[in-house]
C-alpha cells in the first residue's frame, strides 16, 4: 500500500493554526459534571508549532487564572496525521493525567474549513462520547468547541467554547 502524499490528504488541514493566538474560553464550570450549568470564561494563550516535518503539531497552552479555582493552568495538545487513514489523532495533555497519553486520543478529520474529531472517554464510570470541533475562520481567526454526549452520540451538548485571534 503506498502512502498519499498529495497536499489534499488532509496533512495540511491544521497548518491554518501554526503560530501564537489568544484565546477567550467559555465553559462549563465543571465539564465533568454533566448537572453543571454555571459559565465561566477566561484568557489563554498558546503557540502551536509544527514538528515531523508537517505530520504532527505540538500546542503549550497556559492559562493565567483558570476557574473556578483561579489557578494558573499549563496543558499541550500533541496532533498527529496518519497518512495511511487520513485522520489526525489529537491528544490533550494536562496536568490532570501528569505524565500520561490517553490511549483513546480524539481522531477525525476536515471537510473544508471545519474538522470533526470524536472520542469516548469513562467519566465516573459513565461511558461519554466526546466531539471536538475545529472552524478555521481565515482571517477572523480560529473556532474550537467541546460537546458530550451520553446516548451515544444522537444529542451533543456543548460545555467548552474556545475562540482563537492571531497574537502579535
Amino acid at each position: 500500500m503506498s502512502e498519499n502524499t498529495s497536499a489534499a490528504d488532509g496533512r495540511h488541514d491544521f497548518d491554518f493554526f501554526h503560530g501564537r493566538w489568544n484565546t477567550r474560553n467559555r465553559k462549563l464550570e465543571n465539564v465533568l459534571d454533566r448537572a453543571c450549568t454555571t459559565w465561566v470564561e477566561f484568557d489563554s494563550s498558546l503557540n502551536c508549532e509544527p514538528v515531523l516535518g508537517g505530520l504532527g503539531n505540538v500546542e503549550p497552552f497556559i492559562a493565567p487564572a483558570m476557574p473556578p479555582s483561579g489557578e494558573r493552568v499549563e496543558a499541550m495538545t500533541l496532533r498527529l496525521f496518519d497518512a495511511r487513514t487520513g485522520n489526525w489523532r489529537i491528544w490533550w495533555i494536562s496536568p490532570r493525567t501528569p505524565g500520561l497519553l490517553d490511549e483513546n486520543p480524539m481522531e477525525g478529520r476536515f471537510t473544508g474549513k471545519h474538522g470533526e474529531f470524536f472520542g469516548v472517554e469513562t467519566i465516573d464510570g459513565e461511558k461519554v462520547h466526546v466531539k471536538w470541533d475545529w472552524d478555521d475562520l481565515g482571517q477572523e481567526g480560529a473556532r474550537w468547541r467541546q460537546s458530550f454526549s451520553y446516548d451515544d452520540g444522537l444529542t451533543w451538548t456543548v460545555n467548552w467554547t474556545a475562540h482563537h485571534t492571531r497574537a502579535n
